[in-house]
């Protein structure tokens, strides 16, 4: 029961953070990254553009926790995508260079939660015992 409780916090405050901070690019633009005040209108237009789609994102996890059990899939499926996030900021590294430390800061909190979201993620699902789609289709047959 107390993966299934870290489960539920963990992913509502991701929910709640990533809506945060989404809204915070949305409206600061350059301002809301650490050292790019001067990026210019593309830069600016890019990072409140993906801000926007971060706190929608932020409002996917938020769902999930509005759901009981939280979705098992649900949360790989974000998990994944947040772990493709801490790879591009790899990407990056090895091709630019190493970031601001608040980057890289952030990329190491990635490159953390995804695989422990990974590993709690039907954490609820088994502490409520649902069946696995496997196990459903085991039982009608």
């Amino acid at each position: 029961m107390a993966k299934a409780k870290a489960l539920r916090g963990l992913v509502v405050t991701m929910g709640y953070a990533c809506v945060a901070i989404g809204l915070f690019h949305v409206l600061l633009g350059n301002a809301a990254i650490p050292g790019e005040r001067s990026a210019g209108p593309t830069i600016d237009s890019l990072g409140r553009f993906f801000g926007a789609i971060f706190a929608g994102y932020g409002l996917a996890w938020l769902r999930a926790a509005r759901q009981s059990p939280i979705p098992a899939a649900t949360v790989r499926w974000l998990a994944g995508v947040f772990l493709l996030g801490a790879v591009g900021r790899l990407l990056s590294l090895a091709v630019h260079g190493w970031p601001h430390a608040f980057q890289v800061a952030l990329g190491v909190i990635e490159l953390v939660l995804a695989p422990l979201f990974l590993w709690l993620a039907d954490a609820e699902e088994k502490a409520l015992h649902v069946p696995t789609q496997g196990e459903a289709v085991r039982r009608h047959v």
